[in-house]
């Protein structure tokens, strides 16, 4: 056992086992061997894929929504446009291409990305090709005195959680530990303190509860209450309360044990977008009803979009463009893919709720 894992060893001989939260937040943001300050390898030759770099439609139809709320603000100058965890840049690269012909929208904006890591900064710095652009490590960083408009894809995912299971009718936590040999293994401890649980869960459920993931629905609703503006979270997640084990670790596409080579992997969980959302009422702002990524994309356009792809395709003689952009289509909407693992969640201030989130808007 050496690097990263070693330290984690010795931390847990030190100080007693991790959470899950605390093993998650060293294994990705440890800033020497952490996964997201040295390797993050996005994209269909890295570790995973997200909705961005399967299409192009995909941010282009955020572009639609920002726009939208942008005027249903009021059309304020400026108005800061966020995005957090902004991976690759590809997601903010086709939503300001998608705005292009709106000139007074773009020279509204004052475009900030939330980024940790170091090597996807250039990565979307390449991609922005010189456009302006600052960026910031938090949210609170960014500065106040202006509405914003601000996205996160699969940004929540990454924020650890405490794991509870029920056993012989109590609660024990998951904990990452040592095992006879000296490795990382999972094992059971007391909850904390003051732990609360519903008494009514099955025999073996699993309870997840992420602070880290509350605390920023709260602090995007504190800062929507203050200035005003709306957000966009998506992620792959649940839209009520479940009982589940969730945690996992993604290497070249595949699951792999999560304590096995810690730093070298992608580790994520489901989002618990309910108590996103009840966080984010908390801090002052209003939330949409949580609906599903395929009928937020069609509800914003997306299957317009892609016929408009097609037909310019097989005009230029490409049918197998086409093609291509029909199995885009399908994968980041059909319920079978991504179109109902993934849910979104928007965080407001507006009279009404944006658009994309009511079942009487009609497909355009």
């Amino acid at each position: 056992m050496d690097g990263l894992a070693a330290r984690l060893a010795r931390l847990i001989q030190e100080t007693g086992p991790l959470t899950l939260a605390q093993y998650m937040t060293l294994c990705l943001h440890d800033p020497a061997e952490g996964y997201y300050a040295t390797r993050p390898a996005l994209g269909a030759g890295g570790d995973f894929i997200t909705a961005p770099e399967v299409s192009q439609m995909f941010g282009e139809m955020i572009g639609v929504w920002a726009v939208s709320v942008w005027e249903a603000m009021g059309r304020p100058a400026p108005v800061r446009l966020v995005e957090l965890g902004p991976g690759s840049g590809a997601l903010i690269n086709d939503l300001l291409r998608a705005v292009k012909g709106q000139p007074a929208f773009l020279a509204a904006i004052d475009l900030w990305l939330v980024e940790l890591s170091a090597p996807l900064r250039r990565a979307q710095a390449t991609q922005l090709d010189g456009g302006t652009v600052s960026f910031a490590e938090r949210l609170d960083q960014v500065p106040a005195g202006a509405p914003l408009i601000l996205i996160g894809n699969e940004f929540l995912d990454c924020f650890g959680v405490r794991q509870f299971v029920r056993r012989d009718g109590a609660w024990l936590e998951h904990r990452v530990g040592l095992d006879a040999d000296g490795g990382l293994c999972l094992g059971l401890a007391p909850p904390p303190s003051g732990f609360c649980a519903p008494d009514d869960a099955p025999e073996g459920g699993v309870l997840e509860i992420s602070e880290a993931q509350e605390a920023i629905g709260e602090g995007i609703g504190l800062r929507m209450a203050e200035a005003g503006g709306a957000a966009l979270l998506i992620d792959y997640g649940r839209d009520r309360f479940a009982y589940g084990d969730t945690f996992q670790a993604l290497s070249g596409h595949r699951k792999v044990d999560p304590l096995e080579a810690p730093g070298q992997a992608d580790l994520t969980v489901h989002v618990d977008f309910p108590s996103v959302a009840a966080a984010a009422r908390r801090g002052g702002a209003r939330t949409a009803p949580i609906t599903a990524q395929g009928t937020f994309l069609r509800r914003m356009g997306i299957e317009a979009r892609a016929r408009a792809l097609a037909d310019t395709a097989i005009r230029s003689g490409r049918p197998d463009l086409a093609d291509r952009i029909a199995r885009q289509l399908h994968r980041i909407t059909d319920p079978a893919e991504m179109g109902t693992l993934f849910q979104v969640l928007a965080i407001h201030t507006l009279a009404a709720d944006p658009p994309g989130f009511t079942d009487t808007e009609e497909a355009r």
